[in-house]
């Protein structure tokens, strides 16, 4: 067999033909993100390395310029998975599993079911971001505009976010929405604030779902489930716990059209039609 015909030779850039004047060094970084996009959950760095015939100390150099440029993150216990990056570039078209279009589709029978608005957010390093709404039938819009950040601490949307994020992460984002409400607000309050929003945390994860009461529009509430897409919902549901979320359908409304007195029963309906297409 000639070195051409080698799969291993074909598949490792340490040891591929130098002849066509590519550059190695990209494509042994590429390489290290053909492991992730393969393995398709989180790997540790020896793992990494192993399945790139390279020493740990070297994998991780390449992976810290790709978590520097997106592509690649660390989680809090050591191990590496892909970047919200690679998110962006699968939605520059239709990704492989037409996530926007179903998400738009599971929002439009949601709005039919409780004639409310409904939201799709999507988690990007500055926090969750609309990118995409429905309108509800009615003439009242309630809707925030597509592109539209949403906040941590006020929004059913930021909530659930802000708990199936890590803390690292979370910590600065929402000490920056506070500081920003008041310049004076001072070390011992934010602590005060951050153990609070901490339980907070642990309830919307307890229930699995956020709600606010009017917080950022008086007399509109508004009603937060994860979306669990099929690869992170591989039959255990600690797996959305081990992982930060990427997208979330908020369903928003009057009290008349979202009564918190009945926030459980909302929540398990809009459950059940996001279980039909595979996303809850």
């Amino acid at each position: 067999m000639s070195s051409s015909d080698n799969p291993s030779t074909l598949s490792n850039p340490l040891t591929s033909n130098k002849s066509q004047g590519g550059v190695q060094s990209l494509e042994i970084g590429l390489s290290i993100l053909d492991v992730l996009i393969a393995y398709n959950e989180p790997m540790m760095l020896k793992a990494i390395a192993q399945e790139m015939q390279m020493h740990p100390a070297k994998s991780h150099r390449y992976l810290v310029s790709l978590i520097r440029k997106g592509y690649a993150r660390q989680l809090d216990d050591g191990r590496y998975g892909l970047g919200e990056r690679i998110n962006a570039l699968g939605q520059t078209g239709l990704d492989q599993n037409n996530i926007l279009q179903r998400l738009t589709t599971v929002a439009n029978e949601i709005k039919e079911a409780l004639n409310c608005g409904v939201q799709i957010a999507k988690w990007f390093s500055e926090g969750p971001i609309i990118i995409q709404s429905v309108e509800p039938d009615n003439p009242i819009s309630i809707i925030t505009r597509i592109g539209s950040r949403m906040p941590l601490t006020t929004s059913a949307t930021g909530q659930l976010f802000a708990s199936y994020q890590p803390d690292a992460i979370i910590k600065p984002l929402v000490r920056a929405e506070w500081q920003g409400e008041s310049a004076t607000v001072s070390s011992a309050e934010i602590l005060a604030k951050w153990l609070q929003f901490k339980q907070l945390q642990a309830d919307v994860r307890t229930q699995g779902y956020a709600t606010v009461t009017g917080d950022m529009l008086i007399g509109i509430n508004a009603i937060t489930i994860p979306v669990l897409l099929p690869q992170l919902n591989s039959g255990t549901d600690a797996l959305v716990k081990d992982l930060p979320l990427d997208y979330a359908i908020t369903i928003i409304g009057t009290s008349e059209q979202l009564p918190m007195s009945k926030q459980h029963q909302v929540a398990d309906k809009v459950r059940a039609i996001a279980k039909r297409y595979q996303i809850a």
